[in-house]
């Protein structure tokens, strides 16, 4: 399957993967800090972007088996993956089957445990509310809602962007990654057996990914750095920028 995707620099790869309803484009105030010392790979998962959703029905573990045989399409044979949100769920899925190819991951607001029940349900009500009410409107009351409130005012126009194009993604790939993510297995056992670092990026307002599952996730690997900020939702890397990058920074450099 061809995946769009943009690299730059050149040294130790660092592949960051994007969440639900993004592009690669998400990262792009990160590319070229981190392109100074590292390979940035950032691609647009199946589904958005520019990479095509793969035919029938499809969970993260096939879209994991995708990037994989992508990277090595690319001889990026031993990486440094780093996931947000959905793109942490893939990075996991990765991870179960392919961890010798992998010198650290990150979960970047991602978590390792499925779906609560209560979770599944509401993730049903956006299946049913795309079907009824279209993509666009969805994007329009799904984005702001990842930001922290108090943060939304100084940060309107990255806001703006990130539903722009979210409201661009296709019906069939957002359908089809809400039921991927509502029944994909919990990875507890991947945190708790890897034995390469594992970064773990965390906002304390985040309604996606409570705090309680990231302080109980934090203990699980072998080796974990962790940042957790304040005043900050699901979307670090806009929330909190500069702190994001250089969280980022530091870890690939302990990684190599």
């Amino acid at each position: 399957m061809a995946i769009s995707f943009s690299e730059k620099g050149s040294g130790f790869p660092v592949v960051l993967i994007h969440g639900f309803c993004e592009t690669r484009d998400i990262w792009g105030a990160f590319l070229d800090t981190l392109s100074a010392h590292y390979r940035v790979i950032t691609p647009d998962l199946p589904g958005f972007g520019g990479s095509a959703l793969p035919a029938g029905d499809f969970s993260i573990d096939n879209v994991a088996d995708i990037i994989y045989e992508w990277l090595q399409e690319l001889g990026a044979k031993k990486v440094i993956m780093i996931g947000h949100s959905l793109g942490g769920y893939i990075t996991l899925a990765y991870a179960k089957k392919y961890s010798d190819t992998l010198r650290g991951i990150g979960l970047f607001h991602s978590t390792a445990f499925a779906d609560s029940n209560e979770k599944k349900s509401s993730r049903n009500r956006t299946i049913d509310f795309v079907r009824e009410r279209g993509v666009e409107v969805f994007a329009h009351s799904f984005v702001p809602q990842l930001f922290y409130l108090k943060n939304r005012t100084a940060l309107k126009p990255e806001i703006e962007g990130v539903v722009n194009t979210a409201a661009q993604t296709p019906e069939a790939s957002l359908i089809g990654y809400t039921k991927a993510m509502r029944d994909r297995n919990d990875r507890t056992d991947v945190l708790q057996s890897l034995n390469v670092p594992v970064l773990i990026v965390a906002g304390d307002k985040d309604t996606s990914v409570p705090i309680e599952a990231i302080y109980e996730q934090e203990l699980m690997p072998k080796k974990a750095i962790v940042h957790i900020f304040d005043n900050v939702g699901h979307m670090g890397m806009f929330e909190k920028k500069q702190q994001s990058l250089k969280a980022i920074q530091d870890f690939a450099a302990y990684c190599i």
